[in-house]
C-alpha cells in the first residue's frame, strides 16, 4: 500500500508532466478503437440490410471462375419460374431483374453514379423491395416510362418527382420519368438505384422478356428454409449444378463475406496505422518516465536510503506507468467512439448514409483499448523502472542526474551498427532480387532491420549529425546557437529517442513519396514509348463500352482509325502437354499501331492475322513455345480453335505485361455472341494533322454517355498522376496521426528538459541571458532535434523506396524518381513543426522567476 499512495502521490504531483504522454496514449488507443467500432457498426449495419432484402431460398446463375466476363448480366429462363412455383413447400415466387451495368443520367446529361466506387443498379419493384425501402414520395413505377429513385441519390443531385432521367444500359438507351422517390429502411450502401415495372427491367436491362437474373422463394408455413433449399435442388435434377440455391442464411454470409474482404482491408489498413502511432507514443512514454526518473534521482535515493527496495522502487515507477495507461486508455475508448462517429459522418458524404442510432460498440472494444494502452505504457516505463531501481541511497547526496553507463552505451552502439548494416545488406538483396516473392521477403526484413538499427544507433549518431545542423543552422545566432548545441548533445540517448519518433513518421512518407513518383515516371516513360494513339476512351466506372458507344466512336470525324480492346478467357494447351487457363488480348488489328510492344520474336502485326496469337517470353520461355507453333485454345463457352503463335512479346514492359493478343474478329469466330465480352476500352488515332478537330469530333460523339472519357496522352498521364497522388494523401492523413504523436513527443522532451533545467535557466538569466534569447535557445534546440529526426526519416525512407523500386522494376516500373521537391519540404516543414512544438517551453522558461530557479533544488 504504501508504493501505491507514494505512486498516486507522485502521479498526482506531476501529473502535467504526464499530460502529454497521456494524449498520446489517448490518440493512438482512439484510432484502434474508433476502427473497431466503425467497421464492427458497419457490418452490424449491412447485416440489417442482407437480413431485410434476402429471400427464404433464393436461385441465381451459378458463377463461375473462368466465365467469359462479358459485362452483361447473367440470366436465368423466365420459364424457370413456374418449375419453382411447382415446388412443393414454395408459397410465393418473386422474379428479380437486376443489372448493375447502366449509367443513369439528369437533363443536364450529367451522371447520378456514386463517385465512391458504389454501383448504379437497375432493378425491377416488387414486394420484395418493400423489405429495405419505402416510397415516401409518389408513386410505384407502372409502366415502360417510369421509374422510382432512390431518395439520397434524388438529394444529392436535386432530383424530384416529375423528372425525366436517361438510362444507358447494355440493350440501349430509353428515357423514363421519376414517380417516386424510395428511403432506405437501415441503410442506403452507397449505390444509385433506380427501379422500374418488371416487363421494363427484363426488356430494357436484360434484353429480354424471356429471362430473369434471379428467383426469391417464400416458404410455405412449417417449411424450413433448409427443406425447401433440397427439394428446390431436387426439382432442378440434373442442371442443379447451373444454378446457386441458397437459403436466407447462406445468402446473408454470401453478402457478408463480399463486404468483409472490403471491410477487412480498410480495418487492417487502419489498425495498421494505428500501430504506426503506438509505436512513436512508445518513445515518448520511454522520455517521459526516464526524464521523470533522472529528475527524481534525489528523491528516489533518499527513498533508498530509509529502507525502500529496488522491487518498491520499480513497482514505484510501474504503478506510475500503470495510472498512465488507464487514463490514456479511458480518454482513447471515448475518443475512439468520437472517432468512429466522425468516419460514419465523412461516409455520409460520399453516399453510404450510417445512422449513428446504430453505433455499435462490441464488449470486446473498449476491452482492447484498455489492454493496448496499459500493456503498451508499462512495459514502455519498464526500462526507466529498472534504471530507478538501480539507484543507490548514496545519490540522494548527489545532485539530480545519473552518470551515463559508458559501456552500455558501446554496447548499444555496437548493436545498432550490426541491425543498421544487416538492414543495408538486405535492402540491397532485395534491390537485386530476379524473383518478387523472394525479393519482397528482403525488402520487408531489411525495412525492419534498418528501421530497429537506426532507433538503436540514434545516440551515437546524434553526437554527429547534431553537429553538423548546428555548424549549418545554429551558428549563425552565435552564443544562443551555441547552448541550443549543447543541450541537444547533453543527453544524446534522449535527443535519439525524440528524434526516432518523429523518424519513423517521415521515412514512410518519404518511401511512399519515392515508390509513387517513381510509379508515375515509369508509367510515363511507358506510354511515351509505347502508346502510339492520340486518345484513349474508357468508361470512368470501369465498365466496358456498350455497342452503341463503340459504334459512335466509329462514326466520329477526322479520325484516321479506331481500336476496339477486349479479353476474353481461354484455356491454352502449350507443346509440352500442359493446360492452363489465360486471358487473351482480344484487339483490332490497328492495336499494333496505337500500342508499340516489343517483340522478341516475330512480327505483332502478323499475330492480329486470322487465327493467329502472340505470347509473351516468359510464358514462351516456360513451355517450349516457339515461333509457328499450333496451339489449342478453347474459349471458355465457344469451340475450340487452333491459333498460330505468330510473335513473341517481352516482358520488359508495365504495359499488358505478360498479355497474349489475337484478332478480336478471331474471337469473335470462337464465340457465340452473347458470351463475347463488350468492348473494354478504344484507342483513336487521329487523321493527319487533324488532333484537334478529331478530339472536338470524338467528345462530341459521346456527349450522350457522361460516364465515357476521351482523353489524349497528357490527360491520361495527368489521370495517373492523380490517382497516385490520392492514395498518396490518404497515407499521408493517416500517418499524421504518428507524426503528431511525435511532435507531441517534441513538446514533452523539451517541456521537461525545462523542469530539469530550471536552477542553470536561472543561473544563465542571472549571468545576462535575456527572455528573448532563452525563448530562442530552446526553440533553437527544438529545431535541430526535428532537423535531426527528419534527416535519419528521410534518408531511411528514400533507401526504402528506392529498394522497392528496383523490386517492382520486375513488374515494368522500371524509372526511380527521387520526388526532391516533396523531400525539401518535408525536411522544411521538420524546422516549423520543431519551432512551434518549442513554442510553450519556451515561453515557459522565458517567464521563471531568476531567484525562484536559482534556488530550485
Amino acid at each position: 500500500m504504501t508504493v501505491l499512495r507514494t505512486s498516486l502521490r507522485n502521479f498526482l504531483a506531476h501529473k502535467g508532466r504526464m499530460a502529454l504522454s497521456a494524449v498520446a496514449v489517448m490518440l493512438s488507443v482512439a484510432f484502434v478503437c474508433g476502427t473497431l467500432v466503425f467497421t464492427d457498426t458497419m457490418t452490424a449495419t449491412f447485416d440489417k440490410l442482407f437480413a431485410s432484402t434476402a429471400s427464404d431460398v433464393g436461385v441465381s446463375p451459378e458463377k463461375k471462375d473462368d466465365a467469359q466476363e462479358t459485362g452483361k448480366p447473367e440470366t436465368l429462363p423466365a420459364s424457370l419460374r413456374e418449375k419453382l412455383a411447382a415446388v412443393d413447400g414454395v408459397a410465393k415466387v418473386e422474379p428479380h431483374a437486376t443489372s448493375q451495368q447502366i449509367t443513369v443520367a439528369d437533363s443536364r446529361k450529367k451522371s447520378l453514379s456514386p463517385t465512391s466506387g458504389a454501383p448504379t443498379v437497375g432493378t425491377n419493384w416488387d414486394d420484395s423491395q418493400k423489405k429495405s425501402v419505402e416510397i415516401t414520395s409518389g408513386h410505384e413505377p407502372h409502366g415502360p416510362g417510369e421509374a422510382v429513385l432512390d431518395a439520397d441519390t434524388a438529394d444529392k443531385h436535386h432530383v424530384k418527382t416529375g423528372d425525366t432521367l436517361r438510362v444507358i444500359a447494355v440493350p440501349g438507351d430509353f428515357d423514363v420519368k421519376v414517380v417516386g422517390i424510395a428511403t432506405y429502411k437501415t441503410t442506403n450502401p452507397g449505390a444509385a438505384v433506380l427501379y422500374f415495372d418488371t416487363p421494363t427491367a427484363q426488356a430494357k436491362l436484360l434484353g429480354s422478356t424471356r429471362a430473369y437474373s434471379s428467383y426469391g422463394l417464400t416458404a410455405a408455413s412449417g417449411v424450413s428454409h433448409e427443406r425447401l433449399k433440397e427439394r428446390v435442388t431436387a426439382a432442378l435434377g440434373s442442371s442443379a449444378g447451373d444454378y446457386a440455391v441458397r437459403t436466407a442464411a447462406e445468402t446473408k454470409e454470401e453478402d457478408k463475406k463480399e463486404l468483409g474482404s472490403v471491410l477487412d482491408v480498410m480495418k487492417y489498413a487502419l489498425l495498421g496505422f494505428a500501430g504506426i502511432a503506438v509505436l512513436v507514443g512508445i518513445f515518448l512514454i520511454v522520455n517521459t518516465f526516464s526524464m521523470l526518473v533522472a529528475q527524481r534521482t534525489r528523491e528516489i535515493g533518499l527513498m533508498r536510503a530509509i529502507g525502500s527496495s529496488r522491487r518498491q522502487v520499480n513497482r514505484s515507477v510501474l504503478v506510475e506507468a500503470l495510472l498512465l495507461g488507464v487514463v490514456g486508455s479511458v480518454l482513447g475508448i471515448g475518443g475512439g467512439v468520437a472517432l468512429a462517429v466522425g468516419l460514419m459522418k465523412l461516409m455520409g458524404s460520399m453516399g453510404m448514409k450510417l445512422d449513428t442510432g446504430e453505433l455499435t460498440i462490441k464488449a470486446a472494444t473498449p476491452l482492447t483499448g484498455l489492454a493496448i494502452g496499459v500493456i503498451v505504457t508499462v512495459l514502455a516505463a519498464y526500462l526507466p523502472a529498472r534504471r530507478a531501481g538501480k539507484i543507490s541511497p548514496m545519490a540522494a547526496l548527489r545532485d539530480a542526474g545519473t552518470p551515463a553507463d559508458s559501456k552500455a552505451g558501446k554496447v548499444r552502439a555496437a548493436i545498432g551498427l550490426v541491425l543498421t548494416a544487416a538492414g543495408g545488406a538486405a535492402l540491397a538483396g532485395a534491390a537485386g532480387a530476379d524473383d518478387a516473392k523472394a525479393g519482397s521477403g528482403l525488402l520487408g526484413l531489411g525495412v525492419l532491420l534498418s528501421l530497429v538499427g537506426f532507433i538503436v544507433v540514434g545516440p551515437l549518431l546524434a553526437g554527429f549529425v547534431v553537429r553538423v545542423l548546428s555548424a549549418v543552422v545554429l551558428r549563425v545566432f552565435g552564443p544562443v546557437g551555441r547552448l541550443a548545441e549543447r543541450n541537444a548533445l547533453r543527453n544524446p540517448r534522449r535527443t535519439g529517442a525524440t528524434a526516432s519518433a518523429l523518424m519513423i513518421g517521415l521515412a514512410l512518407v518519404a518511401a511512399l513519396a519515392v515508390v509513387g513518383s517513381s510509379m508515375v515516371a515509369s508509367a510515363t516513360e511507358q506510354l511515351d514509348k509505347s502508346v502510339g494513339a492520340d486518345f484513349i476512351i474508357q468508361s470512368e466506372n470501369q465498365q466496358p463500352l456498350s455497342p452503341a458507344v463503340v459504334k459512335a466512336v466509329k462514326s466520329a470525324g477526322h479520325v484516321e482509325h479506331v481500336t476496339e480492346y477486349t479479353v476474353v478467357t481461354a484455356k491454352i494447351t502449350t507443346p509440352d502437354g500442359k493446360s492452363a487457363t489465360q486471358r487473351l488480348s482480344a484487339v483490332s488489328p490497328t492495336y499494333a499501331d496505337d500500342v508499340r510492344a516489343e517483340t522478341v520474336k516475330g512480327s505483332l502485326k502478323d499475330a492480329y492475322a486470322k487465327d493467329a496469337m502472340s505470347v509473351p517470353e516468359g510464358f514462351a520461355k516456360d513451355h517450349g513455345i516457339k515461333l509457328g507453333d499450333r496451339l489449342k485454345v478453347v474459349m471458355v463457352d465457344g469451340r475450340p480453335a487452333q491459333l498460330t503463335v505468330k510473335a513473341v512479346t517481352s516482358d520488359d514492359t508495365s504495359i499488358d505485361k505478360g498479355a497474349m493478343y489475337t484478332d478480336i474478329a478471331t474471337a469473335r469466330t470462337y464465340l457465340p455472341a452473347d458470351k463475347m465480352p463488350l468492348t473494354g476500352m478504344v484507342l483513336a488515332k487521329a487523321a493527319d494533322g487533324q488532333t484537334k478537330e478529331a478530339a472536338t469530333a470524338l467528345k462530341a460523339s459521346v456527349e450522350q454517355y457522361p460516364q465515357i472519357k476521351v482523353r489524349d496522352q497528357s490527360d491520361y498521364k495527368k489521370l495517373i498522376k492523380d490517382q497516385v497522388g490520392q492514395l498518396l494523401n490518404m497515407i499521408y492523413g493517416l500517418l499524421a496521426l504518428a507524426i503528431v504523436v511525435a511532435v507531441l513527443g517534441v513538446v514533452n522532451t523539451l517541456a521537461l528538459s525545462v523542469v530539469e533545467r530550471t536552477r542553470e535557466i536561472g543561473l544563465l538569466r542571472a549571468i545576462g541571458l535575456s527572455r528573448r534569447q532563452m525563448r530562442r535557445m530552446i526553440r533553437l534546440e527544438s529545431v535541430v532535434i526535428a532537423l535531426f529526426g527528419a534527416l535519419l526519416g528521410l534518408g531511411l525512407g528514400m533507401a526504402w523506396g528506392t529498394s522497392a523500386q528496383k523490386l517492382l522494376a520486375l513488374q515494368g516500373l522500371g524509372v526511380l524518381d527521387i520526388p526532391w521537391p516533396t523531400i525539401v519540404s518535408v525536411f522544411l516543414g521538420s524546422a516549423v513543426v520543431g519551432l512551434l512544438a518549442a513554442l510553450v517551453p519556451a515561453f515557459r522558461a522565458g517567464r521563471m522567476n531568476v531567484l525562484k530557479a536559482i534556488a530550485t533544488d
